[in-house]
């Protein structure tokens, strides 16, 4: 038996219906597969939750907007793993409560920013940007050395962690307060920014291309000239400037 088209054109409400189960049906063959991968909601090698005095960090992060600007995904494109690294994977985000991918991208993506720079840079930056980039339209945050961390907070907010599969110990835990103690806000702003990209996969090498084995003739040998290349090959493009 068919069914004929009409009776769902001309009736809104059957037409919704249906809509939704269709909708339904595509959500969960897109998701539940997701949902039993092991390589999707499996951690990295190696990797470990970040500390205690980072995690304060992650909360001045959230609670300044600092995700409004700046994104923590590097896409799989060429220009953006030239100048970022490799793409960002799932599995360094499976302890991320919330996650901090972002969509706006005012400033540089920080995925792998970690290391790039000083402690003493970033301290300067968060200070002034325009101190290091003269360009920067981004607002300061000079109170963050002001401010102490709450450790007491702190340690509430690990085991809540915890509870979402971060896998904080004990000791982790009852050491928050200890190891946070009279640190400031600008000190785990900067552990935190320090920690972005840790356990991020490695950029694969360039190979490196082969060389041409020496006659034992004791003449000098000159390279193959490309008829179609010019003269005088221009240099290489200069490095991209940063934002």
């Amino acid at each position: 038996m068919s069914l004929n088209h009409e009776k769902f054109e001309k009736n809104i409400f059957r037409m919704g219906i249906w809509t939704a189960i269709v909708v339904s049906f595509g959500g969960l063959a897109q998701i539940v597969p997701l949902m039993f991968q092991a390589q999707v909601v499996q951690p990295l090698p190696e990797m470990k939750p970040i500390t205690a005095l980072e995690l304060a960090g992650r909360e001045v992060y959230v609670r300044e907007g600092c995700y409004n600007c700046h994104s923590q995904m590097v896409r799989a494109l060429r220009s953006e793993t030239a100048r970022y690294g490799h793409h960002s994977i799932a599995a360094e985000s499976v302890w991320d409560h919330p996650f901090l991918w972002g969509s706006k991208r005012t400033g540089p993506d920080l995925a792998r920013v970690g290391g790039r720079y000083s402690d003493d840079w970033h301290r300067v930056h968060l200070n002034n940007p325009r101190d290091v980039v003269p360009e920067s339209n981004m607002p300061g945050f000079p109170w963050l050395s002001e401010n102490l961390i709450d450790a007491d907070d702190l340690a509430a907010k690990m085991g809540a962690l915890r509870t979402l599969g971060t896998p904080y110990t004990d000791e982790d835990i009852a050491g928050a307060a200890a190891s946070t103690q009279g640190k400031t806000e600008m000190d785990a702003t900067i552990a935190y920014v320090q920690s972005l990209g840790r356990y991020a996969p490695k950029r694969q090498q360039a190979t490196p291309a082969a060389t041409v084995p020496t006659p034992p003739s004791s003449e000098p040998v000159t390279a193959p000239v490309d008829p179609a290349a010019p003269a005088d090959p221009a240099a290489p493009a200069a490095e991209e400037a940063r934002s």
